[in-house]
Order: C-alpha cells, then sequence, then structure tokens
C-alpha cells in the first residue's frame, strides 16, 4: 500500500510494483504478489482499472 500511498493516480501492472519495490522477478514471487493485490481489490482498497492493473481507489 505504500507504493501506492506515495504515487496516487498511478495504475501499476505487478511487475511495475516489483521493479519499484525492488522485489525478485520470478514468477513465484509475482504469483504471490498478484494474489496479494486481488485481495487488496476484493477488500475494496485497489480498484482494477484494466486486466492486470491496479490503482488505489479515491
Amino acid at each position: 500500500m505504500t507504493a501506492f500511498n506515495q504515487h496516487p493516480g498511478r495504475v501499476f501492472r505487478v511487475r511495475d510494483l516489483h521493479e519499484l519495490l525492488g522485489l525478485p522477478a520470478e514468477e513465484p514471487s509475482i504469483n504471490v504478489t498478484r494474489s496479494r493485490l486481488g485481495r487488496l481489490v476484493r477488500q475494496g482498497l485497489l480498484g482494477q482499472p484494466g486486466r492486470g492493473r491496479y490503482q488505489k481507489r479515491t
């Protein structure tokens, strides 16, 4: 959520988010992040303006 708070209005792809946070870019790590982002979407904290894209809800 910190990355979304620091860049309000920006739409992130999972790989872009990994790059920004300095996380490993291996597929298992990306899948975990994708799962976490999906959970945040279901909780209403993030929106999904397009397939594979995530943005903080206003």
